[in-house]
This record gives C-alpha cells, structure tokens and sequence, in this order.
C-alpha cells in the first residue's frame, strides 16, 4: 500500500463523482497546480488504486432488463471446487460481479439479464455443467434505492492533533 495524504483522497473522491472530469478542473478543485496533480494522477493509477474509468448507465432507458442477486452455497469448501465456481461465473457475461464471502453463503453474484427466463436458463445451464453449487437463493431487485460512492474520508485512520 502507498501513503495517501489529504490531497490523493480528494483526488480519488472527485474522480469517483466525475469520472470523465478534466486535469485542468480536477487540480482546480484539489487546489493544485496541473503538473503536480498530473503526477499524483500517474502515480495512483501505477500503483493500481485508481484501476479503471467508467460511465455508469441508465439500463432502463436502454432495454427492458432484470437484475438478480443470487446467494451461492457450494457443495463443499475444497480449492478446487471453488476455482472450478469461479471459472464458471467468469464464462457467463450476464454475471457482472460476483463476490466471495465469510459466514453463511460462499458467494454473491450480480447478474443482469433481459427477463427472468433469461436469468433462469443460466442458471440452469450454470447447474448443469457442475460448477459446484449446493444450493443458491435468487434475489430480484425491484427498484435502486441508492449507488453510493466510497467514503474515503472514512476509511482513513484518525488524525491525531499536534
């Protein structure tokens, strides 16, 4: 991990916001001069914090769509059986995240798909091939309540006064 200081938070929480921002406006808003916001821009995407840039999509005003939430028990804990789930999910386009988890259930997956038949012939194909389920619970979302953005402030350690 690299040191942050106040000023590579305030980066990263203004480029969560507005993505597609300029280097101009950007070094404006973190109070820098470009060259150096540039260089603080580099040096988080070298070190992989800032990873990508992406617009966020209004799906609805695309196409007619679902999206599922589906919690995933294997059938057992072994290393492989869980590399050969994660190599399933990873085939399938309609599964846009999928997570592993601690406690109860061993993955959460995101899956968008055009209706529930759609969803559920993956499913289907997803059980078929062996990729180690046990059972899953299906998920519908009904509407977006909130997308929120990283707290970064929050995630830092506490300053101390002096």
């Amino acid at each position: 991990m690299i040191k942050l200081d106040d000023r590579d938070i305030k980066i990263l929480s203004v480029l969560d916001r507005e993505g597609r921002i300029s280097k101009t406006e950007l070094a404006k808003r973190v109070s820098l001069s470009a060259t150096p916001c540039w260089e603080r821009l580099q040096r988080l995407e070298k070190a992989g914090i800032i990873s990508a840039y992406r617009a966020e999509i209004s799906l609805k005003k695309i196409a007619a769509h679902v999206e599922v939430f589906v919690m995933a028990e294997l059938e057992n804990h072994r290393v492989e059986t869980m590399q050969g789930f994660e190599r399933a999910v990873e085939r399938y386009d309609e599964i846009v995240n999928c997570w592993a988890l601690g406690g109860g259930y061993d993955y959460l997956l995101h899956v968008v798909c055009r209706d529930i038949d759609t969803y559920q012939r993956m499913i289907d194909q997803l059980l078929g091939e062996g990729a180690g389920f046990a059972r899953y619970f299906t998920y519908v979302v009904t509407k977006p309540v909130k997308s929120g953005r990283i707290p970064f402030e929050a995630l830092l350690p506490p300053r101390g006064k002096g």
